[in-house]
């Protein structure tokens, strides 16, 4: 007798709806899972900015730092010209800008004020405090204006001092050539030291340039730019990184000097390309695990490159990553707040003054997101100028959890020597105010802020470990 099945073979028909089903089961739990720790991680971000904000931003000795203040500059009346100049070539409307750029412009003493008083000490309770005036010629404690132009600061745990690098521009500027940019020959790297980071001395200049030898990276007729210098913990070695050139900035090298004290001499190493990439405007990050970066634009200025150094930081490794492409973004500044790695870049626009722009990640080597511009106060054309001003360095202050100086070049390029330093106050904490590219549009980054004020003070609890 045949005994009947009651269970029938299941068909391929129904083979297929049920692979299909399963499979829908286990992405749309995929899905439910990124969703969750995107969730997850938005409402940490959440904490940690509220945390920010409230040890932060939020302190008593910050609310002041806050109250921006803001810029009504009247243009002048236009100069008169003549009916035939009139008409063989209309003149188009004059702007900010232009009499930024205008050496004999009628509002010129705005951006580069004759009076040499960028800083005032004061005291309050007690404590030495000071009132920084941004764009004011700052004298060296020999009462000389101070030289370090494009550079970077340094904090020496040995000696408990701030040491500030930069270009050594006192001497003429002229062009070498019909088109080509102003510059001044090279003269150096001076330093500056400072125990409180608004009094400095004068250390002189710790890597000179070469007068004589033609071929040589250093000799006066070439470009040195942008000069970092970071200490190695291992080889006890300062080591100081650079962008050399010619004059027609058609090399594009990164340049490499070591020394045994943070005040020189420097010996210069040599230069090369980084990564085989050309490498101009540029800076070096060392992170809290000791390990320290190369970032520098690239490409024709295009894009940026970074990458990590080899442990005595004299050259590069062969790892590299390349960010913003297509961005056309130069002088980068880079640090690190609560985790997460911030940097500031400016377009490239000469010595124009032009937007800033912050990005941030979560790993050094990328993605990076673009956050906007970080820059409030003034007016709008001093927030889409970044105050007339280039960021150049982003220097971490103690004490107060996401307060940093925001370090700018306001440069003159009539007058290269006479380029002013714009100092203002960072903060970084609260929400982010534009969506971003990853993370679903959710903007999960703290907000930083650069505030403008015509003077401000520097809060006494910033200087409390010196």
């Amino acid at each position: 007798m045949r005994i009947k099945n009651k269970y029938k073979k299941p068909t391929a028909l129904g083979c297929n709806a049920g692979s299909r089903s399963s499979l829908a089961v286990v992405l749309w739990s995929l899905v439910g899972c990124l969703i969750f720790l995107h969730l997850f991680t938005l409402v940490h971000h959440t904490d940690v900015q509220n945390k920010e904000m409230h040890m932060g931003i939020h302190h008593p000795l910050l609310l002041q730092l806050e109250e921006v203040e803001e810029e009504n500059i009247q243009m002048p009346p236009p100069r008169k010209r003549s009916p035939r100049a009139v008409k063989r070539k209309p003149k188009r409307p004059t702007t900010l800008i232009d009499e930024f750029l205008d050496e004999s412009s009628q509002i010129r003493h705005i951006f580069f004020p004759g009076m040499k008083t960028a800083i005032d000490p004061m005291k309050d309770a007690g404590n030495n405090s000071f009132y920084y005036y941004p764009g004011k010629i700052w004298l060296d404690t020999d009462g000389n204006p101070i030289q370090a132009h494009g550079g970077g600061i340094l904090y020496d745990d040995r000696s408990r001092t701030y040491y500030w690098y930069g270009e050594y521009k006192d001497g003429p500027t002229y062009h070498a050539h019909k088109k080509g940019a102003a510059r001044v020959d090279i003269i150096g790297v001076g330093c500056y030291s400072s125990k409180d980071l608004w009094t400095w001395k004068n250390e002189g200049i710790v890597l000179a340039a070469e007068e004589k030898n033609e071929t040589h990276d250093l000799h006066k007729s070439n470009v040195l730019e942008r000069p970092k210098v970071i200490y190695n913990d291992k080889t006890g070695k300062y080591v100081m990184w650079m962008h050399i050139d010619d004059v027609n900035y058609t090399k594009a090298l990164v340049g490499v000097a070591v020394s045994d004290y943070p005040t020189g001499p420097f010996d210069y190493l040599y230069s090369k390309r980084p990564h085989g990439f050309e490498s101009r405007d540029m800076t070096i990050f060392k992170d809290d695990n000791g390990v320290a970066y190369l970032i520098y634009s690239s490409e024709d200025n295009s894009e940026l490159h970074i990458g990590p150094l080899n442990g005595d930081y004299l050259d590069v490794t062969s790892e590299v990553s390349r960010m913003l492409a297509g961005q056309h973004r130069e002088a980068p500044a880079l640090f690190k707040h609560g985790g997460t790695y911030y940097m500031i870049t400016s377009g490239c626009t000469g010595w124009a003054p032009n937007e800033a722009l912050v990005h941030a990640a979560e790993s050094i080597l990328g993605p990076w997101e673009t956050m906007g511009n970080p820059c409030i106060g003034g007016n709008k054309i001093f927030r889409q100028t970044t105050f007339f001003a280039q960021s150049t360095f982003v220097l971490p202050l103690p004490n107060l959890p996401g307060s940093f100086i925001f370090v700018a070049d306001r440069w003159n390029p009539a007058d290269l020597r006479d380029s002013r330093y714009v100092w203002l106050p960072l903060i970084v904490g609260g929400a982010a105010d534009q969506p971003l590219e990853y993370n679903f549009g959710f903007p999960l980054w703290s907000r930083v802020s650069i505030y403008w004020h015509k003077r401000w003070r520097v809060p006494y609890r910033w200087s409390d470990k010196y």
